[in-house]
Order: C-alpha cells, then structure tokens, then sequence
C-alpha cells in the first residue's frame, strides 16, 4: 500500500498536485510522479514551446529537472540498462523517452520487447529510428512512440550524408510523407532533424505529431538540444544548431590541471623528505621500538 501513497520520488499526493505533477503508473508496473503524461503533451500542441534535452548522467539531469526541463530523451540499452535507470532516478518527476537502439530489433515482436524492457525501466515513452510498421507494432502494444525524421544519422547514407534535409521540393515533400507515415502508424511525436526552420513551421501545421525540434528552427512543439551543447562539455568545434550556455570542458580542464599538480608536488615531497611529516606518522610508545630489535635480534 506504500507505493501508492508517494510516487517514485517520494512525494505525498497533496504536494504531487500542489506542484502541478500527475500521479502515474508506468507500463511496468510502478507508481510515480510526473510533470507530464502523453495526454497532457499532446494537449500543449500549438500553446506554448515545451524545451527537451538529452542528459548523459545522473547530475545533468537532476539539474535539468530542478531547472524545470519539460522533458528529456534517454539512452538506452537493454544489455547495461543501469546508466538509464540511473538517470531516471535521479529525475523522477520529469517525462522521458529513453531512446532505444536502432539494431536491437529486426522484427515487430523484437521492438515489442524491447520497448518493453525500456518501460520496465521507468520510461514514459520511447525515442526509435524505426520504420512505421516497427512503430505501429509497439504502439498497438500499448508503447508510446517517437520517431525521427528528416537526418537520421544511422541512415543518413539514404539522404546524402551528415547534412541538411529538406532543402528541395522533393526532399521537403518526402520529410513530410515520413512524418504523416510515422503519424499514422500511431506515434505521439516525431524529432526532426536538421531541415529548414520554415518547412518544420508548416509542417508542424500540419501534422498531429508533437514535432521535436533539433537543428531544425523554433517552428516545432518541442526545442531540443543535448545537456552536452547546453552545458559546454566539450570544447569546439560544435554543431552549426547548438548553443552552449555554460563551457564546463574549462573548469575539466583546471580539474586536470590541479590533478598533475597534487601529484607533482606529491611526487616532489617523497622525493625531498617532506611525506610523510611528524604529524602523518604513528609513533611507538617509549621503550618499545628497543625491546622490538632486541627480541627479534636474539631470536635470530
């Protein structure tokens, strides 16, 4: 009967709906919080731009749920499910999509299970690079869904490579034919990738698909940009589409810097007889030390 007074982060259900969070239970089973449901998502379509990111461990994105991120993709796999169940954890109030591998499923029944171990992990839904029938089969097992489209990197062999999709006629009118195929095998949303800013606005139009917007302007649903762009993890070059907000890769850097230098002067001190000082040793009680040697040395 606990589980159903708190939710996975603990709250009691008067704060849960004080701060504005719906009592859920997960696919797999378990009783939670969060911001959003599906429902609720879906219902935000054209009132207001929610913001998304992509976190890599545990404290980028409990920071992000304190900052109010709206919602956030996870990476996942099913071998090492732990860093995901990690993060949500560290998160428990947030909606997430954990996104799932691409060659982990090669049938409708393989992305069935799959989407289910995420689930059973504690995602709220799962980001996929499938086709509409591998959507369609998890979606029809009860799995919310979001696809990809416009450059899908593990494809993009089919689009020309690393770049930008959409830019033609044919090519506009093909992204937009995926996105209504993807919408029809029963997804709730759909990221998009790298097209033109205007074409994402009216395509977004025109679609039921909560659009999630990477690369691709501020016409989608949703803006997204991964926790590594937003906080400056790593230094440049970066993506034409990011902005960096924070260049954390320069406090890494003095981390390190400080690292070589504790062991330096570490190394030094050994070295020059100044480790271990008086106030870093043991010392024997009066007497000892010479019963010590003449015990052992008449043993001997």
């Amino acid at each position: 009967m606990a589980s159903h007074a708190t939710g996975d982060g603990g709250i009691p259900p008067r704060d849960a709906a004080e701060r504005g969070l719906k009592r859920i239970m997960t696919l797999g089973g378990a009783y939670g919080t969060r911001n959003y449901t599906v429902k609720h998502l879906r219902d935000q379509k054209g009132k207001r731009v929610l913001v998304e990111t992509l976190p890599f461990t545990p404290e980028e994105a409990a920071a992000a749920e304190e900052a109010g991120i709206d919602t956030m993709k996870v990476r996942f796999d099913p071998r090492q499910p732990e860093p995901a169940a990690a993060v949500r954890r560290a998160a428990p109030n947030t909606f997430m999509a954990f996104s799932v591998p691409l060659l982990a499923a090669a049938t409708e029944a393989e992305a069935v299970r799959l989407g289910y171990d995420a689930m059973a992990v504690g995602a709220d839904a799962i980001m996929c690079q499938w086709s509409p029938r591998f959507i369609a089969a998890a979606t029809e097992a009860g799995v919310p869904v979001q696809g990809h489209a416009g450059l899908v990197p593990r494809r993009s062999t089919w689009t020309g490579g690393l770049r930008a999709v959409g830019k033609t006629l044919d090519e506009a009118l093909w992204v937009y034919g995926e996105i209504k195929a993807l919408e029809n095998a029963g997804a709730y949303a759909v990221e998009v990738e790298v097209i033109p800013a205007e074409l994402l606005a009216e395509i977004s139009k025109r679609t039921t698909l909560l659009t999630s917007s990477i690369g691709a302007g501020s016409g989608g649903d949703i803006q997204f940009l991964f926790a590594e762009d937003i906080l400056g993890n790593d230094p440049p070059p970066y993506p034409r589409h990011s902005k960096q907000y924070r260049q954390l890769y320069k406090l890494k850097e003095q981390m390190q810097a400080e690292r070589v230098a504790g062991f330096t002067e570490f190394i030094h001190d050994v070295r020059g007889g100044r480790f271990p000082g008086p106030e870093h040793v043991v010392n024997a009680s009066e007497g000892m030390i010479g019963a010590f040697v003449q015990a052992v040395d008449g043993e001997t």
